[in-house]
């Protein structure tokens, strides 16, 4: 995926979850940009550091930026929440994303689907008559070459993690899918000091047949692809480095 009208500018504030203050490299103008992600990002924003701003004016828009990425170290960062879940859709259509068990070959790919309580991200059907429910998880927290979820607590994902279980009792198969926004990643994880329950959610529905699986992107200030496949366990400790600030 490629992002129009790219620049590069450098972070200078977070008044809230919405939007920040950035200052643009090429003019030294100071902008007020659309945060695409309402997580903590704490780990990311610091003053100063260099960040990929989208240019997409509208008059029913109160920002003409968006804010995509971050750079940190060496490494770009995509911060934009909405990404993952079209990434995931057109990687699985595509093959590049494998769901690991599925039975049969995959004919269609379908966003947006209801089960109980929840609406899922995809859903897969394949030409055996079997049906796929994934759930779409963007992962933008690292530390030490490892990939956790979430960076704050989500009531709305541990609803999610329990209904695919109830989907897989009645057949469905199931799959949490984390899409890691950044490239060097070694192996991804829950943050379980964050949310202890979905730790055990996971926990949980793995031993009742739910796949958790993970992918992570390349990504450059205009940029972001699905790469490879990462490992994923449950169990690996994560540190948070914001606890280390």
């Amino acid at each position: 995926m490629t992002y129009p009208n790219v620049y590069l500018a450098h972070f200078i504030d977070r008044p809230n979850r919405f939007i920040a203050q950035c200052r643009l490299q090429e003019t030294g103008e100071i902008v007020t940009v659309h945060v695409k992600n309402t997580g903590r990002c704490k780990e990311l924003f610091h003053p100063e550091v260099e960040v990929a701003l989208s240019y997409q004016p509208s008059p029913k828009r109160k920002t003409e930026y968006d804010l995509i990425a971050v750079k940190k170290n060496d490494a770009w960062f995509n911060i934009d929440s909405q990404v993952p879940n079209t990434l995931a859709a057109q990687a699985i259509q595509a093959g590049t994303i494998i769901l690991p068990g599925l039975n049969g070959e995959i004919i269609s790919v379908k966003r947006e689907k209801r089960f109980a309580h929840s609406q899922f991200d995809i859903l897969v059907e394949t030409n055996t008559g079997h049906q796929a429910f994934v759930e779409v998880k963007g992962m933008t927290l690292e530390n030490h070459g490892v990939g956790a979820f979430p960076d704050a607590p989500t009531l709305r994902g541990l609803k999610h993690v329990t209904e695919l279980i109830e989907a897989t009792k009645e057949g469905y198969q199931s799959y949490v899918l984390f899409v890691v926004q950044f490239e060097k990643v070694e192996i991804a994880t829950i943050h379980t000091a964050m949310q202890p329950a979905l730790a055990e959610m996971i926990l949980s529905g793995q031993k009742q047949g739910l796949s958790v699986i993970a992918y992570n992107c390349s990504v450059t200030p205009d940029t972001i692809a699905i790469e490879h496949q990462v490992p994923f366990d449950v169990a690996k400790t994560f540190e948070d480095p914001n606890s280390e600030r």
